[in-house]
């Protein structure tokens, strides 16, 4: 059946809309049925279906730039007020967007709804999209994240055009919208899903044509248009929400008002005009966010006053503005980093922004791992979820590290001074055990989330603070206060260890055993793990001496050449079941790696006899300068993480867009299963048939062992320059999505594929993640420099050779 009727209001209608807005309804702009759009007051069906998160496979993500002011996010910089919302883009739609704390999502998504002749096409399951950066330079390299997103209907009967960015002087997101009818006339519906208070559930929601709007608690948010909607709804999710009722109907048959005092999941709907075949209606939504209504519709109005030209000029930061074109200009190393590109910069331009986007704005050098839930679309949002909106101190390092390679000369001192926040003390709350560790997960603001422990997490903020030290960013002053607060606690734990006593963590703790490793799931001896603690110690003596602390210098240097001398007694197996029985392994549970011991069950995978797994963790000992890259027990490791013969089960190397790629190691289960495709850890199950997959930062990781060794015995040659960036650079190149973005996980070809992935595309695990982005930064700057850029000089010298 074609889409021929028409809508007229009933009276009962006009007099819930506006004078203006019924007046503009004629036969040609409006769509009319065949019965009255019947109009409520309040929607029936509460609380609605259960919610969940939008897919983690970001396209792209944006927030404000931000100058800080002192070190400190606070209003009267240069940037003037400070902004503090953040978006992201999936399958051509506004997902997860967040106000506040960087954690607290208050939409999932915001997309159309097109009741087109064959039928309803809905924006990101019926179209395919286009993502792009908005402002670039004239080699196409993004200097800031407003994007452009084209959406088309598969079935060529429209596509929209949606410009999407923040305002940098208010709590607000701008949306400019074109949808074209291609085929046929078509009517478009604007489709909101607030996720208030960063939870699917417990939502409010008012529908009118001049604006929709949301809340939950003392968390509100505006949807102002352009143009009020010809109708306006509000319902919940599944029962009297306006894309049921499209689904059901092919257009609006009932408009509520408000989903009154019940809570729930909500869907707020504005219906558009018809647009006629060939023409295009164009309008601009302006999202505020307050703590009160009228905050949030103050947001939003002082938007349009400004001018949305206006506004997205000073996003990018254009002519006298301060913006993000402000930002990428003060990074003095970037341009060289470009060179060593092989896009022409691209991928690095969108990393340095996709590095500074996801700092918090209130808590100053707050770095998180990723503006994304980990396979969101299958993963409950009845509770509040970080996902991987969260401090981990050791992606928070390879951040830290890689906005200095860029010349930062800001951002890595707020996140060093940052670090206290997330350190166990006397004080933090509920501790009754051991001090000078840092914490596992946290949200921005220090709330504690997990409370493992892991070594490498304590060890690296002693490695940041030595750089910014030896970089001149941080004075000897400042160093000895910082000594004496964080990193001599944090020394002393790595050299004696001691009993955690915080919620459920009651292990003991005996350096260099770790509760848990750098994947969070396995305790024991680690390379990775190791080969940290051993730069955190040699980095912490040389700190301890220059703060006039030589006891606790020599007590530092004395563990780290303990724990070096034994690194192959305790993690290098001479009689393993690959090759010739000598090679590092993942983890050894205790100190005989000929043991045969069986690993913990994890991700649904089986115990399995530690010689069995291996990782790539034995090159961190080379990238830290804990073991020389030409050191026997590295060399005896390099085949077998390079064997691509070994069964699926236990193979980590799959090469991928013609460079090599590797899992995190062999039996790994944090991804897709193989049996069904379907996602991780649906309804918390965790299946035998879970697979991880490919991570692209290994293939930056064995990137630069390879500049290791080619500058162990002098300068790096050309020849050696070109081949890693050919292999290395060019391979995590072909790993980044249209926008640019790096993920965790890319498709390794293995089982069912229900996504439809092909090989070497991101998966939505979580896209984009900041380390990825940080490693292939830093390999653009070992190869600028001819030499691994978190190489360790006092280590590499006392253990490297």
């Amino acid at each position: 059946m074609t889409f021929a009727r028409r809508l007229t209001l009933s009276a009962a209608a006009c007099a819930l809309l506006s004078t203006s807005a019924c007046a503009s309804m004629s036969p040609v702009t409006a769509p009319v049925a065949s019965s009255p759009l019947v109009v409520a007051p309040v929607a029936p069906g509460a609380p609605g279906a259960v919610a969940t998160w939008a897919s983690a496979a970001k396209t792209g993500a944006g927030a404000s730039y931000e100058a800080y002011v002192d070190g400190r996010y606070q209003d009267g910089g240069p940037t003037g007020a400070v902004s503090k919302v953040w978006f992201s883009l999936a399958d051509g739609v506004l997902t997860e967007t967040m106000y506040g704390l960087i954690h607290e999502a208050q939409i999932k998504s915001l997309r159309f709804g097109v009741v087109t002749p064959g039928g309803l096409s809905v924006e990101g399951t019926d179209t395919t999209s286009r993502t792009e950066y908005l402002h670039t330079d004239r080699d196409g390299r993004p200097l800031s994240p407003a994007y452009r997103v084209v959406t088309t209907d598969k079935g060529g009967a429209y596509q929209i055009d949606k410009r999407v960015f923040t305002d940098p002087d208010r709590n607000a997101l701008v949306l400019r919208v074109s949808i074209t009818a291609k085929s046929g006339p078509v009517t478009p519906y604007l489709l909101l899903e607030p996720h208030m208070a960063n939870t699917g559930g417990g939502d409010r929601g008012e529908a009118a044509p001049e604006a929709l709007r949301a809340s939950e608690g003392d968390v509100h948010l505006t949807l102002a248009p352009s143009q009020p909607f010809e109708a306006a709804s509000a319902g919940f999710l599944g029962a009297s929400d306006g894309l049921t009722d499209l689904t059901a109907n092919r257009r609006l048959t009932r408009a509520y008002a408000s989903t009154g005092d019940a809570a729930g999941s909500v869907v707020l709907t504005g219906a558009l005009p018809t647009i006629a075949q060939g023409q295009t209606l164009t309008r601009d939504y302006v999202i505020g966010f307050g703590q009160s209504a009228a905050e949030a519709d103050a947001a939003a109005a002082a938007s349009f006053a400004t001018g949305l030209d206006e506004v997205v000029a000073r996003f990018n930061g254009e002519g006298a503005r301060v913006g993000w074109e402000d930002w990428v200009g003060s990074l003095t190393e970037l341009p060289r980093l470009a060179a060593q590109s092989t896009d022409d910069g691209k991928l690095a331009y969108a990393s340095a922004l996709m590095l500074k986007v996801q700092e918090d704005r209130t808590y100053a050098g707050a770095l998180i791992a990723s503006l994304s839930n980990p396979w969101g679309e299958t993963v409950d949002a009845t509770n509040p979820s970080t996902g991987y909106k969260a401090v981990w101190p050791r992606d928070f390092y390879q951040v830290a590290m890689a906005l200095m390679a860029l010349g930062d000369r800001e951002t890595p001192l707020a996140a060093f001074r940052y670090l206290p926040q997330v350190q166990v003390t006397a004080q933090t709350p509920g501790n009754t055990g051991a001090t000078g560790w840092f914490l596992q997960k946290t949200h921005v603001d220090g709330q504690i989330e997990w409370v493992g422990v892991q070594l490498d997490q304590t060890a690296m903020p002693i490695m940041l603070g030595w750089r910014l030290w030896k970089a001149g960013e941080l004075s000897d002053a400042e160093l000895a206060g910082f000594y004496s607060r964080m990193i001599k606690p944090a020394a002393d734990f790595l050299v004696q260890g001691g009993t955690a006593g915080i919620l459920w963590n009651d292990r003991r703790i005996t350096p260099p055993w770790s509760q848990q490793e750098r994947w969070e799931e396995q305790e024991g001896y680690s390379p990775s793990t190791t080969a940290a603690v051993i730069a955190g110690l040699t980095t912490a003596a040389d700190i301890a001496r220059a703060s006039g602390d030589a006891p606790s210098a020599a007590r530092y240097q004395a563990a780290a050449d303990d724990y070096a001398s034994k690194v192959e007694a305790r993690m290098f197996t001479t009689a393993g079941e690959y090759g010739d029985g000598r090679y590092f392994l993942r983890l050894s549970r205790n100190e005989n790696p000929n043991d045969k011991g069986l690993l913990g069950e994890n991700n649904g995978q089986p115990a399995e006899p530690e010689d069995r797994i291996i990782d790539g963790g034995f090159l961190e000992l080379v990238r830290y300068g804990v073991r020389a890259a030409d050191a026997p027990s590295i060399l005896d490791t390099l085949p077998e993480y390079d064997d691509q013969a070994r069964a699926d089960r236990f193979r980590v190397r799959y090469d991928l867009n013609g460079a090599p790629g590797y899992r995190r190691y062999g039996n790994d289960g944090y991804g897709e299963r193989t049996d069904t495709g379907g996602d991780y850890g649906v309804g918390g199950v965790m299946a035998p048939a879970q697979r991880g997959r490919v991570w692209p930062f290994f293939t930056g990781e064995r990137g630069h062992y390879e500049v290791a060794a080619a500058s162990a015995n002098g300068p790096m040659s050309t020849e050696a320059r070109d081949r890693i960036r050919r292999t290395y650079v060019h391979g995590m190149e072909s790993f980044a999505n249209e926008g640019l973005l790096l993920p965790e996980q890319v498709w390794d070809g293995v089982g069912a594929n229900a996504h439809g992935y092909r090989d070497g595309e991101g998966t939505d695990s979580a896209t984009p993640l900041a380390w990825t982005h940080a490693e292939y930064l830093k390999l653009l700057r070992s190869l600028a420099d001819g030499q691994v850029w978190d190489r360790y000089a006092p280590v590499a010298e006392r253990y490297g050779r």
